[in-house]
């Protein structure tokens, strides 16, 4: 099923700031800090032998996913698909699994140059600078940031969400996925979720596109509107707290698989 809500900041990451110049410091002894150290920024795409996926390198993206325009998203059992829109335009989508979740965005990218480690600091300075705090790790999905970002619970109490920013470096494009409720703190819980995105198929298109405009999307042919505030029953089980915006219910949209 799929849900539709409107997000006005789906469409961008933060605004660039100036780069810093990177420093090296020579000394004895010193290689390993420094490669410890060294920013991972300015690096071309890394291999994906897993995926995600290039339009080019599926025969039939379609078979077994969902055709969303800019990406074709694995569909799987008892999932829900949400999708948010900005302005006039749809730029993400969010598949809900039981209390667990997975926002989908791509953008474009340069040709020869990947952002993810550009995009982690600033999603990283954004959330420590809310009081929030940021643990990046390389995970299954390769380098990652965990974050713990303060929240206003529904009892107007102040508590802390658990995220996982993930993304990948494809050619001309990049996909970020956020995993957020049970995924985000149970490693059992997310198997399924990292596996949508690694499985997800990024349509990039050959016409120019600034880096990190949003690859629009659109919704699926056989999609079906559900009324706003229209609860179904078995959407009940699927409890998440507020604070990342993009697990908010909105208007609903079924389609039948």
């Amino acid at each position: 099923m799929f849900g539709r809500r409107k997000n006005s900041d789906a469409a961008k990451e933060p605004a660039d700031e100036a780069r810093e110049a990177e420093q090296v410091v020579d000394g004895p002894d010193d290689s390993d800090a420094a490669g410890e150290g060294r920013r991972r920024t300015n690096l071309p795409p890394a291999p994906r032998p897993d995926g995600p996926w290039d339009l080019s390198e599926v025969s039939e993206p379609g078979e077994g996913r969902v055709d969303l325009g800019g990406v074709f998203v694995p569909g799987v059992e008892g999932m829900e698909l949400r999708v948010e829109v900005a302005g006039d335009a749809i730029v993400a989508a969010t598949v809900v699994l039981r209390d667990s979740a997975i926002q989908l965005q791509a953008f474009a990218a340069p040709k020869k140059e990947g952002i993810w480690g550009e995009v982690r600091e600033e999603i990283a300075s954004g959330i420590t600078q809310q009081g929030g705090i940021i643990d990046e790790v390389e995970g299954p999905l390769g380098w990652e940031l965990r974050a713990q970002v303060p929240v206003q619970l529904p009892d107007g109490t102040n508590g802390v969400q658990l995220v996982r920013f993930v993304g990948v470096d494809g050619p001309r494009w990049f996909l970020r996925g956020v995993i957020s409720g049970q995924g985000a703190v149970q490693p059992a819980a997310a198997g399924l979720l990292e596996t949508i995105f690694r499985d997800t198929v990024v349509v990039r298109g050959d016409g120019p596109m600034a880096p990190r405009d949003p690859i629009v999307l659109k919704l699926p042919n056989d999609a079906q509107m559900v009324p706003e505030g229209v609860q179904q029953d078995d959407q009940a089980g699927s409890k998440f707290s507020g604070g990342m915006g993009q697990l908010q219910r909105g208007p609903e949209i079924t389609e039948v698989r």
